[in-house]
């Protein structure tokens, strides 16, 4: 039995352990292979609204890119986080399976450049990746070559589990909302709500962020720990909620559960994610400080709850 049949057959507790610096690099490395496969989907995809397009998705195994077409009809790229592949699958029959192990960014990329011209996918990136301060180039990373398969799997068990918290949040709202979405630049599992309301672009800001934060908007979600937002990098797993543009107030609020909290630099409330597996219902926690740091910011920020919410 290899290392990632032995993760895979391992049950999982729905909230597992997962310290940030016992799988710091598999976690750096695979937030790199995620960015080669969501520009793949950037560069094919028509635009949506917030960049809705190249978003991830989760099911019951994978992050997948879902169905994107090609010159000869449709394709998807997905990591089966079960047997720790990553799958191109085409809609004529084709399919290319490369496994998820130790190698480097670079190898990585390369490999997958292969598997897509072999299947006759023709797609250019940009290599460069995006919201990773000082990174190197996707097609010269020969620094990050890590995976931990047992790691991977736990991740991949909270995500499941939050994706449902965020089924329930997403369920009492009636106005645009996103669906929940892998996003690989920031490399968190989120949802967001809209007022209707448009929003002052945020000056100095990247144009991606901009036409992201175009509209008036609560998001939240969770992270692994890995991201730097503002030179600060949490360097934990936790569950996030912010409002765009920052309500007078906002920060001065009192959110639950107990153990939230308002992280100045981050301009976010934070929930611990050690907190959350203290809990005695780990998945009400959670929807508890979704749904209260919405509340916060919606008041605030004078919503029309009446018509927005059900």
């Amino acid at each position: 039995m290899t290392e990632n049949d032995a993760a895979s057959a391992t049950p999982l507790q729905p909230w597992p352990e997962l310290p940030f610096d016992a799988w710091a690099e598999t976690c750096e490395t695979l937030h790199r292979w995620t960015q080669i496969i969501g520009k793949v989907a950037l560069a094919l995809r028509p635009f949506l609204n917030q960049w809705w397009q190249v978003g991830l998705h989760l099911t019951p195994r994978e992050v997948t890119t879902g169905t994107i077409q090609f010159e000869r009809g449709s394709f998807a790229m997905s990591f089966d986080f079960i047997e720790h592949l990553l799958l191109i699958e085409t809609s004529d029959g084709q399919r290319a399976a490369l496994p998820l192990v130790p190698q480097s960014v670079a190898s990585f990329y390369r490999d997958v450049m292969t598997a897509l011209e072999t299947l006759g996918i023709a797609v250019t990136i940009n290599p460069r990746p995006v919201e990773i301060p000082n990174a190197v180039r996707l097609d010269q990373d020969e620094q990050f070559a890590a995976y931990d398969a047992t790691y991977v799997a736990r991740w991949w068990r909270i995500m499941l589990e939050t994706e449902h918290v965020l089924q329930r949040y997403r369920s009492t709202f009636a106005g645009k909302s996103s669906p929940n979405l892998f996003f690989w630049g920031s490399f968190d599992l989120n949802t967001t709500r809209f007022s209707s309301r448009p929003a002052p672009l945020p000056q100095g800001a990247p144009r991606f962020v901009q036409l992201a934060e175009d509209q008036e908007n609560v998001s939240c979600g969770f992270w692994p720990g890995n991201i730097t937002l503002g030179g600060v990098t949490l360097g934990e797993p936790a569950f996030y909620s912010y409002h765009y543009p920052e309500p007078t107030a906002y920060r001065d609020a009192t959110i639950q559960p107990a153990d939230a909290f308002y992280h100045p630099q981050l301009g976010e409330f934070i929930l611990p994610y050690q907190a959350v597996r203290r809990s005695s219902d780990p998945a009400n926690a959670i929807l508890e400080f979704f749904h209260q740091s919405y509340d916060v910011a919606a008041e605030l920020a004078q919503w029309d709850r009446t018509m927005l919410e059900r």
